[in-house]
């Protein structure tokens, strides 16, 4: 085969570390960041989408016909800080490499993602690489607008498109309204007077309109609609007088199916309001049982009320015979007799028969949050004007039944609950408060442009959405951005939102990628200065607008990947693609999208054109749309993506690869003659990469290299039984050559044994956590397969990728079981005993003739120290039975099952524990890392969650352990280090 190609650095090797840990990090940063501009679902992180597109233009260092201007600049990069005698050994081009590893990690840092130094590096270095001409790059499945924005802060011309309005709608706010009204100052006259100057840079000056405007906002609103949220008294112990609430807390109530009761009954079993310490606060109901209600009194009290929350909630919560509480099962409190099942409630509440009771109210008093009972002034708040909602259509549209499993506040059964349009999921009172600030989005807009007009901006009329820069296309801008906050707001306002007792504090709809269903909600008051309230809501649009540094010009389009990847030519694409049946972007985006319309309908007519997002045309294998036909929603997503690809393959240019993220983790087992098992094993295969790799080949694709990148807390808990995966992995890939050959099942089985265990030993020393591990495999794997145009069968068809896909993980567990001749005796009996029994016991015999079997014996791995051997049973001992003060310098049956047991154990404690071991134990340390992607897949083979995390931790701790203990060599002396 032919490569006409220059190899660029994300196909040759990455600073994964630094890149994961960035990635990861990024999830603790809020204010400011893009993310919080408005929500979208399964975003990248910045550092991540940054590193993969300036990797996707520089080109590799260590190899031929690279542009003398970009080494002579990676030659002016600082070296890496801790270089050490490797360095001195490396060649010339692996110290470049290692130049560009050491600026990358710099360039992923969230503190340098506004650093006019580290960036301008960056755009020097692409512009060297690219003869001066970067191309445009282009992102067909924008969705919350990473990828563009990242292609834009490295200097890149960034286009963008996406299905979905909400997304469009993102990505605009994010890479192509900034730039139009870069570093100018605000208009309106608070702050007019204080002109031009640096404080107005980037954005800053628009964001201090949006906060202008959103003041006026609260202003107005609290003046038409102020009366629905009264004060509240406070005790005499917190003061007296009125204070403002913060929130109103409510509890769902049904009628006792008792006859002999009829109650209204509450369904929740949640009854504390503060649990921190010095501020313990919760509610007990009083009952009264020949009135048959039930009302609610406020406690306070340091003292542990007795498990008073416990007793209450085995009163009102069912449970199994196993003391779990049963979902959806509720006791009535008032006869004690009445349980509302699931079915029960969800016909009540269908028929309208759901209501809802006080538990409480959280009001602002003196710098703290002061819990006190209802009275009757926010008990009976009844709204006359909430009849004007009805003129908005979007808003009273129906829900799709068959969506709400799972995805809305529904159940897997299908239990809706009484939610069937989007005016369900709020209370009449947060109707007319959105409502109303939707409103005054529209007339803000008009008085921001009656304020731009008085402030010199060109009274042209051309509005934002036909290229306008003068007063009206700003004004259209800052009503962007408000509509912004108003959908903020939907999401703290919609009955749906909890209390946080231990943060006290409000929790928002979408707490995950979907609308869960909650017994007991908390409706927040919009003119509070606490959680939730509208001006916080406008604050975090600010932030980011004032962080932000326009770049260069960008534009994000709505259309569709499947038949136009849009008219920019020649982009280097990068891609985030749905994932299969994964999220419902549509269906959820469609709580925004009607509020949105109504703001902003005037400002973008074709985004918002229909009643709800477009559903027919979004690629995902939703079965509902195919009338529950799963086989039909496969087919349309298979052959949809696979359109996406062809089109990406005609448009992308040639110079650069194709970078396609993927997060699906769905393993299926099949039979024998589905996979071609080997040797009678079955194998797993996944739908989502089957799909995902087929659309790609079948485009023309071939794959050049995988990467995993991490977007979660390296403490972030196995998700046991869900989709869930630790990291985004970035597929590689470029056009497959004309001249690609034919091959047959064995020559791709035994390319697959020689090339695959180096790439996986690279991928293990690149410290690719084991929960990632089967997942990143399938790259170097579908690497080999994708190189042929065909690989035959024995009856000369093709071989399916599925069956490719189970091949590779076969592979892999060869592998795997074939790094055991680096293992002592004793470690490979543990590893087998470990695979069949665990950590339980298993007769004496069976030991036996496995330690035969091993060359070891059952006496010599109790001298070991990691069996214990009696009463004709044997087991292996676990970590914390293991001896605490061990050393393995006097221990003179050391194992690398020992050393791996003993490290995970030591690192519980500290770092600095574990790196100390480590160098005591010398060598055998690589080896027992190794060991730990062994067990990890067998632990998650056999669904041992906790026992995974253990060796998963040791993993992805590897490079730190290993950077401590030279830290440790480099400064303690050998003898005061073993003593």
């Amino acid at each position: 085969m032919s490569t006409t190609y220059r190899k660029k650095l994300i196909e040759v090797a990455l600073p994964l570390e630094a890149i994961n840990k960035e990635s990861a990090r990024e999830k603790s940063i809020r204010h400011g960041h893009p993310s919080t501009l408005h929500l979208w679902w399964s975003r990248k992180p910045l550092a991540t989408c940054r590193a993969v597109l300036f990797a996707s233009l520089i080109d590799d260092p260590d190899q031929p016909g690279i542009p003398a201007e970009l080494l002579d600049r990676i030659d002016r990069l600082p070296p890496p800080e801790k270089r050490g005698a490797e360095w001195e050994r490396m060649s010339l081009g692996e110290r470049r490499r290692q130049r560009l590893f050491a600026f990358i990690e710099k360039l992923v840092k969230w503190e340098n993602s506004a650093d006019e130094g580290t960036l301008k590096t960056a755009r020097e270095l692409i512009h060297a690489a690219t003869g001066g001409n970067p191309p445009p790059v282009l992102d067909p499945f924008c969705g919350g607008g990473s990828i563009p924005l990242e292609a834009q802060r490295l200097g890149l011309e960034a286009h963008a498109s996406d299905l979905n309005p909400v997304a469009v709608l993102i990505t605009k706010a994010l890479i192509e309204i900034p730039p139009k009204f870069a570093s100018k100052p605000p208009v309106n006259p608070e702050d007019r007077p204080r002109g031009m100057g640096a404080r107005w840079k980037g954005a800053a000056g628009l964001a201090a309109d949006v906060r202008y405007y959103g003041r006026w906002m609260r202003v107005e609103a609290e003046k038409r609609i102020g009366h629905l949220y009264p004060k509240v008294k406070l005790p005499e112990e917190h003061g007296g007088g009125e204070a403002t609430v913060i929130a109103w807390l409510w509890a769902r109530t049904v009628k006792c199916p008792n006859p002999a009761c009829g109650a209204q009954m509450p369904l929740t079993s949640k009854f504390w309001l503060s649990t921190k310490p010095g501020h313990k606060a919760w509610v007990e109901p009083v009952v009264d049982r020949e009135a048959k209600t039930v009302r609610f009194e406020v406690k306070t009290s340091e003292e542990d009320p007795g498990g008073l929350a416990q007793q209450i909630s085995a009163g009102t919560g069912c449970t199994n015979g196993q003391g779990r509480k049963v979902k959806a099962t509720f006791r009535c409190a008032v006869c004690g007799n009445g349980v509302a099942k699931g079915d029960y409630v969800d016909a009540e509440a269908n028929e309208g028969r759901m209501g809802a009771m006080p538990l409480a109210i959280v009001a602002e008093g003196g710098g703290k949050r002061v819990y006190v009972p209802f009275d009757h002034r926010h008990g009976e708040v009844v709204p006359s004007d909430v009849v004007r909602l009805f003129s908005s259509p979007s808003i009273q549209e129906e829900l799709p039944r068959e969506a709400a499993r799972g995805t809305f506040a529904s159940n897997a059964q299908g239990r809706i609950y009484g939610f069937k349009t989007f005016a369900d999921y709020f209370t009449p009172r947060q109707l007319v408060a959105l409502t109303t600030f939707s409103d005054l989005v529209g007339e803000a807009r008009e008085k921001a442009r009656r304020d731009a007009v008085a402030a010199g901006l060109p009274d042209d009329g051309l509005p934002l959405n036909d290229g306008g820069t003068g007063a009206q296309a700003y004004a259209d801008a800052v009503a962007t951005y408000l509509a912004f906050a108003a959908d903020k707001a939907a999401d703290y306002w919609s009955a749906i939102c909890t209390w946080h007792s231990s943060g006290e504090k409000m929790r928002n709809t979408f707490g995950r990628q979907a609308i869960p269903m909650v017994w007991d909600y908390a409706e927040c008051c919009p003119f509070s200065d606490s959680t939730g309230n509208w001006m916080a809501c406008v604050d975090w649009v600010c932030k980011v607008l004032a962080a932000l540094r326009p770049g260069a010009g960008a534009r994000a389009r709505q259309l569709d990947a499947t038949t136009s990847p849009g008219s920019v030519l020649h982009p280097a694409i990068s891609t985030d693609p749905p994932y299969y049946d994964n999220i419902g972007y549509a269906d959820l985006s469609d709580f925004f999208y009607v509020w949105l319309r109504r703001s902003l309908n005037a400002i973008y007519p074709d985004l918002f054109a229909t009643l709800l997002t477009p559903k027919a045309q979004e690629l995902i294998a939703s079965p509902y749309r195919f009338g529950g036909d799963g086989e039909k929603a496969r087919a349309f997503f298979e052959a949809g993506l696979g359109q996406a690809f062809t089109r990406m393959r005609q448009a992308h240019h040639p110079s650069y690869p194709l970078t396609v993220y993927y997060a699906f983790k769905q393993a299926e087992e099949d039979s024998d003659e589905q996979a071609g098992a080997v040797n009678g094993t079955r194998a797993v295969a996944s739908t989502g990469w089957e799909t995902m790799l087929e659309g790609l080949l079948r485009a023309g694709f071939t794959i050049t290299g995988t990467w995993p990148m991490r977007s979660e807390l390296s403490n972030r808990p196995i998700a046991s039984g869900t989709n869930a995966l630790a990291s985004s992995i970035v597929l590689v890939c470029r056009p497959r050559p004309t001249d690609a050959p034919l091959t047959n099942r064995r020559e791709f089985v035994n390319a697959l044994k020689r090339e695959l265990p180096g790439a996986l030993r690279t991928l293990q020393h690149g410290n690719i956590a084991p929960v990632d591990f089967a997942q990143a495999a399938i790259g170097p794997g579908m690497a080999v397969f994708s190189r042929y145009s065909k690989v035959l069968e024995a009856d000369g068809s093709p071989m399916s990728v599925r069956t490719a896909l189970a091949l590779i993980n076969q592979t892999l567990d060869e592998v795997l079981a074939e790094q055991e001749g680096e293992y002592d005796a004793d470690t490979r009996w543990a590893v087998a005993w470990f695979e069949q029994f665990g950590h339980n016991e298993g007769p004496f015999g069976a030991a036996e003739t496995l330690s035969k079997a091993k060359n070891t014996a059952i006496n010599g791995l109790v001298e070991a120290g990691i069996v214990q051997a009696r009463a004709g049973k044997v087991r292996l001992l676990r970590r914390d039975e293991l001896p605490k003060d061990w050393n393995p310098t006097q221990d003179s049956r050391t194992t690398a099952w020992e050393v791996m047991q003993q490290l995970i154990r030591a690192l519980e404690t500290s770092e600095t524990a574990a790196a100390e071991l480590l160098l005591q134990v010398g060598g055998l340390g690589e080896v027992a890392r190794d060991l730990a992607y062994r067990l990890y897949s067998t632990c998650e083979r056999k669904k041992w969650s906790q026992e995974a995390l253990a060796y998963n931790s040791l993993a992805i701790a590897w490079p730190a352990l290993t950077r401590r203990a030279a830290e440790i060599q480099a400064t303690t002396p050998s003898q005061a280090r073993f003593g």
